[in-house]
């Protein structure tokens, strides 16, 4: 559904065309399978000519929001800021979101929150269980009203506008089309107006909703309603699971009461006005390199499409919108435009139902979600690096690693071979000492000098060559440089003709979470030499999977292997 016919006719002639377009572009690259695509898919998808896919693609890419591998373009990780600005103005995820978590720990079952979009539901927080059999769902995935829990609790307090609006939808394509993953509908009368009806005055009359596999075959749950200080609801709580654990009524009998106790502390929460973190959407440097207003067209080339990336440092800026939203002026000093392009950017969104104007206030809508932040909130960690060190190997032509420190060890968790007659030879998976690897320093030095020396105690510093240091008291001296200087070098000291320079991972809050290398072969070259020709490019590496760890975790947690 592409919005309100209120928005549209406040659009009128000043819509962005480029702005409308790109948006066209990520939705049909948001759908499952297709979030890599050549070009020429592309203008297939969407009816758009060639060249105005290609210079919304370069566009795209410029920003940062698609990834050019190959002949293909694929989402990118920063495109969740997007999504992050929805995420952080509702502020329920930020309230919210831990308590989900806790809850699905107590409950041992997947549990989740969802809020109203028109006439779909859209999950905004999540958390699952590992099973054989587990919930696929995702932030940012949606589900039709009618097939789900959560939807005949927001319907029950629908109007007759919103009934039209379910109804229009409907008629405007089947499930298959507007929903890929979700399976034809099996339940007898699960689609039918009147079925739909009478599940929404049963959920408004228990205050209470059950879905009886009404997503799909063995698939339950169980949703209460969260409301706001104001007494609306603002989003759903569920506790979802399978008919090999429960039946839909021993669901309903064993978590519903605690299920509306957890409930009731989430409207506490709200209701203490939980104030949720400050974006960085809108910080100086983000409106700089093509990602917002200052940069001249010029400069950036004739295929840079600047109202394009004009309107999508808009919709990053409302991610700073609280309560009822941001004016016009907030908007247009914190993306650094004219107030008229500014305006003209946010009837565009208004138009296509991403963004809500109440008088003079806007806010970003739940369908901002829709674009790429399910797929991209599912990446792995792993997933996440990979694409980066592929890109410093293509630079430096030696292969390149990112490890976790695991005990005494270190884990490769994610790795890029380079393809040379002689080359280091590591997989997946494989452990190493810490004390002797560049990789295992840098995580060892940022760990708290307590836990780095309990660490240091433990570990069997034996000689694996000539050169390795294996006294306590020296080894604590090179990890206070290591921290220090926030790189670590070593030299054959783990296996002879072996030389490596890592740098840190950091996450959000600072702490080092796993380390970035390159490997090689000692040979002839110097070591000075070595590190002053890697250290660069690591450190410039490790500066871009930080940035897609920041915006990537931003509203959920990303588990490391």
């Amino acid at each position: 559904m592409q919005g309100t016919a209120p928005g549209r006719e406040r659009a009128g002639t000043e819509v962005v065309r480029p702005l409308q377009r790109g948006l066209t572009v990520l939705r049909a690259m948001s759908r499952p399978g297709r979030e890599k695509a050549r070009p020429g898919d592309l203008v297939h998808a969407t009816g758009l000519a060639r060249s105005t896919v290609d210079r919304i693609i370069t566009t795209l890419g410029r920003i940062g929001y698609l990834r050019f591998d190959g002949q293909e373009v694929a989402l990118a990780p920063p495109l969740m800021e997007l999504g992050n600005a929805y995420l952080s103005a509702g502020g329920l995820s930020d309230a919210l979101a831990d308590r989900v978590v806790q809850l699905a720990d107590t409950f041992d079952e997947s549990v989740s929150l969802a809020v109203p979009d028109g006439a779909d539901v859209r999950f905004i927080a999540q958390a699952t269980r590992r099973r054989t059999m587990s919930l696929a769902f995702r932030i940012g995935d949606a589900l039709p009203a009618e097939r789900c829990a959560p939807g005949a609790l927001f319907a029950s307090a629908w109007e007759e506008s919103g009934w039209g609006a379910w109804r229009a939808r409907r008629a405007a394509g089947s499930e298959e089309e507007n929903f890929p993953p979700l399976p034809a509908s099996h339940t007898a009368g699960t689609g039918t107006e009147a079925g739909f009806r009478r599940r929404c005055r049963q959920a408004g009359k228990d205050g209470w909703s059950l879905d009886d596999q009404l997503i799909e075959p063995g698939l339950i749950a169980v949703s209460v309603p969260v409301r706001d200080p104001a007494g609306r609801v603002a989003c759903a709580l569920s506790v979802v699971s399978h008919t090999s654990r429960h039946d839909a009524g021993q669901l309903a009998e064993r978590f519903l009461p605690r299920l509306r106790e957890a409930a009731a502390g989430m409207e506490s929460a709200l209701a203490a006005g939980h104030q949720p973190q400050a974006s960085a959407a809108t910080a100086p440097e983000a409106l700089q390199d093509g990602r917002g207003a200052p940069a001249g067209k010029g400069e950036l080339g004739s295929g840079f499409l600047q109202s394009l990336a004009r309107g999508l440092s808009v919709l990053r800026a409302l991610g700073e919108a609280r309560d009822e939203g941001l004016p016009l002026s907030a908007l247009a000093t914190a993306t650094g435009l004219p107030r008229a392009t500014a305006r003209r950017s946010l009837l565009t969104l208004e138009a296509l139902g991403y963004v809500h104007c109440s008088g003079r206030l806007f806010r970003p809508l739940p369908r901002v979600l829709e674009l790429g932040y399910a797929h991209l909130s599912g990446l792995s960690f792993a997933d996440l690096v990979q694409p980066h060190l592929r890109q410093l190997v293509d630079r430096v032509h030696q292969s390149a690693s990112v490890t976790v420190l695991d005990g005494e060890d270190i884990q490769y968790v994610a790795r890029v071979h380079t393809i040379r007659i002689m080359s280091v030879n590591i997989t997946l998976g494989t452990r190493l000492p810490a004390y002797a690897t560049a990789m295992g320093r840098v995580l060892l030095a940022g760990l708290p000098a307590v836990e780095r020396s309990r660490v240091v105690a433990r570990s069997d510093l034996r000689a694996l060559t000539p050169h390795t240091v294996t006294s306590a008291a020296p080894l604590a001296a090179v990890l206070d440089e290591v921290a220090s200087k926030g790189y670590a070098v070593i030299d054959e000291e783990l296996e002879p003709g072996l030389r490596s320079v890592a740098v840190p991972l950091r996450d959000a809050h600072g702490r080092v979470v796993a380390a970035l290398n390159v490997a090689q072969h000692s040979g002839s070259e110097p070591a000075e030499e070595t590190r002053s020709t890697l250290l660069p490019l690591l450190r410039l590496t490790a500066a871009a999977i930080e940035r897609d760890l920041r915006i990537a975790a931003r509203h959920h947690r990303i588990r490391l292997p």
